[in-house]
């Protein structure tokens, strides 16, 4: 199983980016898929995740109404568009996959992830 996720970068505080990750090596479009963070010396927390058709998706409190999860189960790619970013969104962003269906926010709960990539946001 690959992940590859795409997209971090520095960008102004206020401005956006758009994460995508793409997947292979297992059934896409039977697997949840996550988002988490991890910034310098803090755990890994949850940012965003979607259940394997899209209906069902879910938003850390940190990045309600900023941040939208979503998927192309026909490209096997999962994207993360961030908006209004804030310094304290900086951190490495990790794509993570589920061998379920079912979308949750525990970072244990996923079985595969991806090498991340570094979103710094400048103030």
């Amino acid at each position: 199983v690959q992940l590859q996720a795409s997209g971090g970068g520095l960008v102004q505080a206020g401005g956006s980016l758009r994460l995508s990750c793409a997947a292979s090596g297992l059934t896409f479009s039977s697997s949840a898929m996550g988002w988490f963070r991890q910034a310098p010396g803090k755990e890994r927390e949850f940012v965003a995740a979607i259940s394997w058709s899209g209906s069902s998706t879910y938003h850390a409190d940190s990045v309600e109404g900023r941040f939208t999860i979503s998927r192309d189960n026909a490209k096997n790619t999962v994207y993360l568009q961030m908006n209004s970013l804030k310094p304290e969104d900086t951190a490495v962003y990790y794509c993570a996959a589920r061998r379920a269906p079912i979308a949750t926010k525990g970072r244990y709960e996923y079985d595969y992830w991806g090498q991340g990539t570094q979103v710094t946001v400048s103030s």
